[in-house]
């Protein structure tokens, strides 16, 4: 009953934050500026800090650090995510006030994604105790590739998905408001922003595939994992409205992301032989990203 009434409660609030957000402040298309953007990424954030203090207070403080670790890990790689947003936004070409409406729609499916994702994941190391091996190996593979490789191209235009949904529903050329389907004499056609819809949709299903076994390595409390992802993938359109023009200068953060995802690899793998205190995960992490950051603003690419 009470583990009822906390998810009830948490999915309700969610879904009160985002009718408001929505509803309320963002009701019309329109092109978010930085200092709305700024505004909402700070409650967005504080919401997530008073959240903590609700779990710190109620179940414990192992179950405090646990969340703050994970939302932590889950808003450094939404960070580096937001890059490919733009990549994607820049090559449909996407008039910036459809912007908020497509990552809004698309954030709504995460949720969903990342729930389904979770539940099976904490299964599998629940009935399959190896398979912590296999996602710490994959967590350090993934971090070392990153390391040496670097940013990858994107290419929307071969993704699957696209091309069955181009055989399913005609595209028109042009984009019909924020409409992701229109009628034109008699027929349904589907609109550019539904393909870039999906596109997105299928980039955070790949980013969840990094994220989720990441935090696994933290907790296994399918509560924590659940809202310190939702609470960071709720702010992520304030973030890419905030930070849109200053992608290029965090240089570092994929450094900082490749080590921490390599430290939680190296950290599951490690399960049964030494415990590593979350706490000690809790600063590692923040340290790391914090520095890559840092480093990055303090020595910028040079202008080519």
């Amino acid at each position: 009953m009470h583990q009822a009434f906390l998810w009830g409660g948490f999915i309700l609030f969610v879904l009160v934050m985002i009718s408001i957000d929505l509803g309320l402040f963002h009701r019309k298309s329109h092109a978010v500026k930085t200092k709305e953007a700024l505004i909402w990424c700070a409650v967005w954030v504080s919401l997530a800090l008073l959240f903590n203090v609700g779990v710190y207070h109620y179940r414990g403080s192992q179950a405090g650090v646990e969340f703050l670790t994970g939302y932590l890990i889950e808003l450094s790689l939404s960070l580096d995510n937001l890059f490919v947003f733009l990549l994607i936004f820049s090559f449909f070409r996407v008039p910036k006030h459809h912007q908020h409406s497509v990552l809004y729609w698309g954030i709504l499916g995460a949720l969903v994604m990342r729930a389904i994702m979770i539940m099976t994941g904490i299964a599998l190391i629940n009935n399959f105790h190896w398979i912590i091996y296999v996602f710490g190996a994959f967590l350090v593979f993934t971090g070392v590739k990153m390391f040496f490789t670097g940013d990858q191209e994107i290419h929307p235009e071969k993704n699957i998905v696209i091309r069955l949904a181009k055989k399913i529903f005609p595209v028109t050329h042009e984009f019909h408001e924020g409409h992701f389907f229109v009628r034109l004499k008699g027929r349904l056609l589907a609109t550019p922003l539904f393909l870039v819809l999906l596109v997105i949709e299928t980039t955070d299903l790949v980013f969840a595939v990094d994220s989720i076994p990441a935090i696994l390595a933290i907790t296994r409390d399918s509560f924590i994992v659940y809202t310190s992802n939702v609470f960071a993938i709720l702010g992520l359109r304030s973030f890419y409205f905030a930070l849109a023009g200053m992608f290029d200068k965090f240089r570092f953060l994929k450094v900082g992301l490749a080590i921490v995802l390599t430290y939680v690899g190296l950290k599951m793998l490690l399960a049964d032989i030494y415990k590593i205190p979350t706490i000690l995960s809790l600063t590692f992490i923040a340290l790391t990203i914090g520095l890559s950051i840092l480093i990055s603003f303090f020595k910028p690419e040079k202008t080519k």
